[in-house]
């Protein structure tokens, strides 16, 4: 395996795209999501967009990423709305010409066959590493639990706190990144938020939602609809970490 970015290997934008999505295709359907189009990381953030290859060269892992500046005199805490607004963050930085200091992670994306192979480390790895050669001091991560996909209803501060018995993280992304020397922040209660039509959410996730809290695949909380008002919103948090260097 070897990892190359985007920026060397603009070639290979589209298939590292087609290994599918964080959770679903309704995570970019959010005023942050529709953001971080493929054409602006090509543009301005192609050195943060890494893909890992298999031997024949066919793309097997991505991992996307935007560098901002944190701490600032405006940004003293990591944000309550988590992955939302790191993204805003890096974009007023880029419109600002305020220099980074702060690699973000956004998603580490592995293909289907080789899910459950630990790929996600040397990603994540990546990551820290293209953070240090390109002069920034730290990684940090709205993280997104994988497993918490099974307890939609269970308050985020409840379920990423659970811990096994041998002290580590019971959640396997949160165990990923505690190993690699990351350490828990907060809970970002806001960190994904995603609003649109009864007809906008079954075309997202095939679900026509009913009155009140809905599961839906892939999420992480429930969306709650409101039928005569025509509306869905779905409200997602998240663990802000951080990984030293």
């Amino acid at each position: 395996m070897r990892i190359v970015d985007l920026a060397s290997r603009p070639d290979l934008l589209g298939p590292a795209l087609k290994l599918g999505d964080v959770g679903g295709e309704f995570i970019y359907r959010g005023f942050s999501g529709k953001m971080i189009t493929p054409e602006r990381f090509l543009r301005h953030w192609a050195r943060y967009f890494l893909i890992a290859l298999d031997d024949d060269g066919v793309p097997i892992a991505r991992a996307l990423s935007v560098p901002l500046t944190y701490p600032a005199e405006d940004r003293r805490e990591l944000p309550e709305h988590g992955w939302d607004e790191a993204i805003q963050w890096a974009a007023q930085d880029l419109m600002d010409g305020r220099a980074p200091d702060t690699l973000c992670a956004l998603e580490v994306v592995v293909a289907p066959k080789m899910r459950g192979t630990g790929l996600s480390t040397p990603m994540l790895k990546a990551l820290k590493a293209r953070a240090a050669e390109t002069g920034l001091k730290r990684l940090i991560v709205s993280v997104r639990p994988i497993g918490k996909e099974d307890e939609p209803d269970v308050p985020m501060e409840e379920y990423a706190v659970r811990r096994r018995e041998d002290g580590l993280f019971a959640d396997r992304w949160l165990r990923t990144h505690e190993r690699l020397g990351a350490r828990m922040i907060k809970v970002c209660p806001f960190a994904v938020t995603i609003s649109g039509s009864i007809a906008d959410w079954q075309r997202w996730t095939g679900v026509k939602l009913a009155d009140g809290d809905n599961v839906i695949p892939g999420g992480i909380a429930p969306v709650h609809a409101n039928v005569e008002r025509d509306c869905g919103v779905y409200v997602e948090a998240n663990v802000w970490m951080v990984h030293p260097f």
